[in-house]
């Protein structure tokens, strides 16, 4: 597991609004003016957001006309997924199962 990149991920996530919209983008595509009427922020707000998310590879970004439409990175997701059910359960591949305990 790379804990780099998942800690950079969940650095992204942390913050409340682009959560939000992760939540809505889990439904499937939506068209950033739809996603700007669930907030109480500026379009320049949200794209700031859409940028981030972008950046960090949660979100792809297709123009359709004058609007950008998002989608969840399914793949990005998982990973975050993933990550924090391998890092925080106990499995049978779980490091606290290969580490040598010295008490």
């Amino acid at each position: 597991m790379d804990y780099q990149e998942l800690a950079d991920l969940l650095k992204v996530v942390a913050e409340p609004n682009r959560l939000k919209i992760l939540e809505m983008l889990s439904c499937g595509e939506m068209c950033a003016c739809d996603i700007l009427d669930h907030f109480d922020f500026t379009q320049p707000t949200l794209s700031h957001h859409m940028k981030v998310l972008e950046n960090n590879g949660l979100v792809t970004v297709t123009k359709k006309g004058k609007w950008h439409h998002y989608s969840l990175n399914q793949e990005k997701a998982a990973l975050i997924i993933n990550g924090l059910t391998k890092t925080l359960s106990d499995t049978e591949d779980c490091i606290c199962k290969h580490a040598n305990k010295k008490c």
